[in-house]
């Protein structure tokens, strides 16, 4: 399956669904201790950092990347609150649809505008 996929400034692969079904398959592959992402609010990708060590450089990379594909950036232009959380920390139910996971535990990371536009920005070139 592909999937979105960028390089964080010290060398890390981050990779992102593109739907429910690839957000359904990021997740399957995702390892237990490594970090996931995912807007506060619906509509958005996962995100995984593929490595057990990271930093909070590589976090914040990987919660702007989420923040700019999400629904939430495309109706709105504003800050974001992106979940950080382990692959363990994730769970799925059978009534849950494709795609959708619940979330034993998180923290939260603050996303400015000004750092999705910067982001979006570099990309483009």
């Amino acid at each position: 399956m592909k999937f979105r996929e960028i390089i964080t400034s010290s060398g890390k692969k981050v990779l992102a669904g593109k739907d429910a079904k690839s957000n359904e398959e990021l997740i399957k592959q995702a390892g237990k201790n490594e970090d996931v992402f995912h807007t506060a609010k619906p509509g958005s990708p996962f995100v995984n950092i593929k490595s057990t060590r990271t930093n909070a450089k590589d976090r914040k990379e990987a919660a702007i990347f989420c923040a700019s594909k999400s629904q939430d950036w495309r109706d709105h232009k504003s800050d974001a609150i992106v979940h950080w959380f382990k692959g363990k920390e994730l769970y799925k139910e059978k009534n849950m649809k494709l795609g959708t996971f619940g979330v034993k535990k998180h923290k939260n990371i603050l996303v400015k505008k000004s750092e999705i536009e910067e982001f979006l920005k570099k990309i483009k070139q």
